[in-house]
């Protein structure tokens, strides 16, 4: 049951779209570096969505651009050697999420770099202001700080006697330590117990849910690289100890959690390429504001919800975007 369409752009569906009307790029071969920092079937209605709006824009893959795709498969480590390879190639533009930043700005301090989603831009050091960033690096944020107490509140709606909650969280993530703290302050204020797990690698997924077994009534999962790429094992085990899951985006919900709130990632992902449009015709990136989320998702999986012996309020599934059964 869907209360709000949103479209999911196919890769290769692209060529067979038309074009928007207005000035056409040049004839030049423009080329940009996407780098996803998960693997290509977890990112594949991103980078559609961001394809999608390039053709949209005029611009044609093969003719006027085109698009180079890198991927980190969930390993952090692999951003700098990735963002060197673009440097290498002298693209014009790097596009990135959130967590690749510090190594796209390492490898260059003149190709522009166009975030598709970051938690916190300016309190990482990114941008100078998020009106005019400065510098070289501009793009969207997909306001983890404010969302993250709403979070918290819904699974204390969704948990009957929500005493005790879990958080997953991945250690080489520079921005999961302020999500942390964010999510611990809400819990305070509900009067939660907190309990923290912050791994490494896809192996220690099932140890750290095991661990919260009968220790926690709820998991709350810091959405980054790592967890996407792993998000149906983090479900299959979470849903195996009996713990709801809260995340941040609709795809955790698609792969069997239970309940996620936050900003339309394919929306964040289609407006990078405005950006990348803007960049390519002459704009500055330092002269290009970071924009916040328009669109965000509330998304129930009520199967999963059947699983874990839960009963959905009737007022929360009003209020959700999309329930999946």
């Amino acid at each position: 049951m869907k209360r709000r369409e949103f479209i999911t752009l196919l890769g290769g569906a692209a060529a067979a779209w038309p074009l928007t009307a207005g000035a056409q790029p040049s004839g030049k071969l423009r080329t940009v570096g996407f780098l996803g920092s998960g693997t290509p079937i977890s990112w594949k209605p991103w980078a559609a969505a961001f394809a999608g709006r390039l053709h949209e824009l005029g611009w044609i893959e093969g003719r006027t651009i085109a698009i180079e795709y890198r991927w980190a498969e969930g390993r952090m480590e692999r951003f700098a050697e990735l963002a060197a390879e673009f440097v290498r190639r002298n693209v014009d533009v790097i596009v990135v999420g959130g967590a690749a930043v510090p190594a796209a700005r390492q490898a260059t301090s003149v190709i522009p770099i166009v975030f598709a989603i970051d938690p916190d831009p300016l309190g990482s050091g990114w941008v100078a202001s998020l009106a005019r960033p400065g510098g070289t690096v501009t793009g969207l944020s997909n306001q983890s700080a404010d969302l993250v107490g709403k979070r918290v509140e819904l699974l204390r709606e969704v948990v009957p006697g929500l005493r005790r909650l879990a958080i997953l969280a991945n250690a080489n993530y520079p921005a999961a330590k302020r999500e942390i703290g964010y999510a611990q302050d809400a819990a305070q204020r509900l009067g939660l117990d907190v309990s923290v797990s912050e791994i490494q690698r896809a192996d220690d997924i099932a140890p750290a849910i095991d661990a919260f077994n009968g220790r926690a009534d709820a998991l709350y999962v810091v959405s980054e690289s790592l967890m996407n790429t792993n998000r149906v094992r983090i479900n299959t085990f979470a849903l195996a100890a009996r713990l709801p899951t809260m995340h941040a985006n609709r795809e955790y919900i698609e792969t069997g959690g239970l309940i996620s709130y936050g900003a339309n990632y394919p929306d964040l992902f289609r407006r990078a390429g405005d950006y990348v449009d803007r960049i390519l015709r002459g704009a500055k990136p330092g002269e290009i504001p970071v924009e916040q989320p328009t669109k965000f998702d509330l998304v129930i999986n009520l199967t999963t919800a059947r699983a874990s012996g839960l009963t959905m309020p009737p007022t929360l599934l009003a209020r959700a975007d999309e329930v999946i059964e």
